[in-house]
């Protein structure tokens, strides 16, 4: 066995020479970092050299980790897939994840939807729909979507709004101006409206030719049947369809569709820029920059990039060829990987000449002039993260940098609907995946501090529950311990903390500490004065974040909570709206308060809901709304 920084390698001769995938992971179990190897002997013996010849990222895995291990398969496909799925489910830290500047939009088709409509998104994508891009800006897909909307007028409202105008049986001001055909009032068939999101779907592809023809077909077989109005219309969208197309740059073939990959980096950073070209056309682009880990160069960090941009974003779509500016170590693994993805064959190429040398000069210009961006606008941010967390090791005088922070607050109103919420920072930032609520269960009337005591003692139960169990067999829920344990209180909050803390014997291991929200002045145990942690320093504003942040979320979940309640009991003691009649009714009225809105005719109107019964709701609501009202008509302060 040989340590290389925390880590206990094996010796060489116990590590195969077969292709697999290898974790390094701490002492908790958690798994920091995840690589795949065509051989793993090679590659795992690369960890062992001097820690002055490993970048930084990696240098800081290595204190962290306690331990590695590896997965042996048959081939370099198999090791690519088992790495894709171990990064999916243990989302290691240490693992390049390409962070945008932003959250790139897309343009959603949203074909889940009865009248799918057209709608511009960030973030998480729904499977089922179809997604277009993403788009450098969403003003540009915005203003392109206005002027396609006039060509396909499907719709764009929201689904709330979709029902209003259904159930006012008239069409919004979209359908008067011609950016909207009125499937909510019955004004077109779902043959022709499908014919319409196909077409929108079509140009969005990038295959805008045959569009094109088809409305110039139409446009002739209208005159020469003399429906000059209809010619008319179709005339006007190949107008509005020809304004689209020209800001659309025609780069190459009709039929050509390729992303083009431009990679830019130095000692601490890569930058990647995708652009996509689909039927010739440059339809999106897209820069990301990560932090370096690994000391991959040339081939292996092309492939590296290459796979991690498909298997993170598989909406985007897999083109049939992928330009690259140099050949990715492992291409027909790769390759094949990609077609699997696709269902269809599909080429990794270095271009050479031509168009498209000069796309891939584009890309890496962009992706230089993205990592450049990065760095003076992120560099600042990562250094005063760190000299935040530094300065708190300092005044709390902690063994190391609080890397992982939770905070914990308590939110209710008159003792109902008591809830703790804690929230989880992470090398300074969020880590929302890690967020938790809590239902007070144990507390009689108002008692914030007996309400901190359950909610710390259950998450750090859970943590040593966690630590019970096989390493493999551990939930990532709360597995991990913070460094630092923050409440939003006082010195009663910060003693009832501590008791748990130190009852369950992990005084050692977590540091408690409490900020007050009169004076933002932070305790610890034993120590009577606050700490002296200077106003406007970067360690105060860390934790006044965390605060901040654990207040939102309670506060967030209370009010979700009790507009649940007071909207269950006032429809519960309803004689003859049962569970299923009570959830259509708020379904097809828009929730409470369009129930509430409806007048008498609305809900006797119902097919479905006896008379008598809309009679009870309306009584109902109306006598719990005078019941809510002051003597002034004046709502009660909350």
């Amino acid at each position: 066995m040989t340590s290389v920084g925390m880590v206990e390698f094996p010796t060489l001769s116990e590590i195969p020479r077969s292709p697999g995938c290898y974790l390094f992971e701490d002492s908790d179990g958690r798994v920091l970092y995840v690589g795949k190897a065509g051989d793993l002997r090679s590659r795992l013996a690369a960890y062992s050299q001097r820690s002055a010849d490993l970048p930084f990222r990696t240098h800081q895995m290595l204190e962290r980790a306690s331990r590695v291990r590896w997965i042996e398969v048959a081939t370099e496909v198999e090791a690519l897939l088992l790495e894709n799925n171990l990064i999916k489910q243990h989302q290691p830290p240490f693992n390049i994840r390409l962070r945008d500047d932003k959250s790139y939009p897309y343009l959603a088709l949203t074909m889940r939807d009865e009248w799918p409509r057209a709608v511009v998104v960030r973030g998480r994508r729904r499977r089922g729909n179809r997604y277009f891009g993403p788009y450098g800006h969403a003003w540009a897909i915005r203003e392109t979507l206005d002027v396609l909307v006039r060509v396909f007028p499907v719709r764009t409202c929201s689904d709330g709004v979709f029902r209003v105008q259904r159930q006012m049986q008239r069409p919004c001001l979209l359908y008067d101006v011609g950016k909207c055909s009125g499937p909510c009032v019955g004004l077109v068939d779902a043959n022709t409206y499908m014919k319409l999101v196909e077409g929108l779907s079509r140009v969005l592809e990038g295959r805008s030719d045959e569009v094109m023809a088809n409305l110039e077909r139409e446009m002739s077989e209208a005159a020469a049947r003399l429906e000059f109005e209809r010619a008319a219309v179709m005339r006007d969208r190949l107008a509005a369809l020809r304004r689209v197309l020209e800001g659309q740059q025609v780069v190459l073939g009709s039929a050509v569709s390729l992303d083009v990959f431009g990679v830019a980096s130095d000692e601490l950073f890569v930058a990647v820029e995708v652009l996509s070209v689909r039927s010739g056309r440059l339809v999106g682009s897209k820069s990301s920059v990560t932090e370096r880990v690994e000391a991959l160069e040339g081939a292996e960090l092309v492939g590296r990039l290459v796979s991690d941009h498909y298997a993170s974003d598989p909406a985007a779509g897999v083109p049939a060829k992928i330009l690259v500016p140099e050949e990715p170590s492992g291409r027909d693994a790769a390759e094949e990987w990609l077609s699997g993805l696709k269902g269809a064959p599909v080429r990794v190429v270095v271009p050479r000449e031509g168009a498209g040398r000069q796309l891939l000069t584009m890309a890496t210009e962009n992706a230089r002039t993205a990592l450049e961006r990065h760095k003076a606008r992120r560099g600042s941010d990562h250094t005063t993260r760190t000299r935040a967390m530094e300065e708190l090791q300092l005044h709390l005088h902690m063994p190391n940098p609080p890397l992982r922070i939770e905070c914990f607050d308590m939110s209710h109103l008159h003792g109902t609907d008591y809830v703790g919420s804690m929230v989880v920072l992470e090398d300074g930032l969020p880590r929302k995946s890690q967020y938790r609520r809590f239902r007070i269960r144990g507390v009689e009337g108002i008692d914030d501090v007996a309400a901190m005591a359950e909610v710390v003692r259950r998450r750090l139960v859970a943590l040593l529950e966690e630590r019970s169990k096989p390493v493999r067999e551990r939930s990532p829920r709360f597995a991990y311990p913070p460094q630092l344990l923050l409440v939003d209180g006082g010195k009663p909050q910060l003693g009832a903390a501590a008791a748990v803390v130190e009852e369950l014997g992990l005084s050692g291991e977590i540091t408690v500490a409490a900020l007050a929200k009169r004076l933002e002045e932070v305790f610890v145990p034993g120590r009577r004065d606050p700490v002296a942690i200077p106003r406007g320093s970067e360690a105060l504003f860390l934790l006044q974040r965390a605060r901040d942040e654990a207040h939102r979320f309670a506060l967030d979940h209370h009010r979700r909570l009790r507009s649940r309640r007071m909207r269950d009991s006032t429809l519960e003691g309803v004689k003859g709206l049962g569970p299923k009649r009570r959830e259509r009714l708020l379904r097809e009225l828009g929730g409470i308060e369009g129930v509430r809105r409806a007048s008498r005719q609305r809900l006797l109107s119902l097919s479905w809901l006896p008379d008598e019964v809309g009679e009870r709701v309306w009584s109902a609501l109306h006598r719990a709304g005078a019941d809510e009202s002051g003597s002034d008509g004046s709502v009660g302060e909350e």
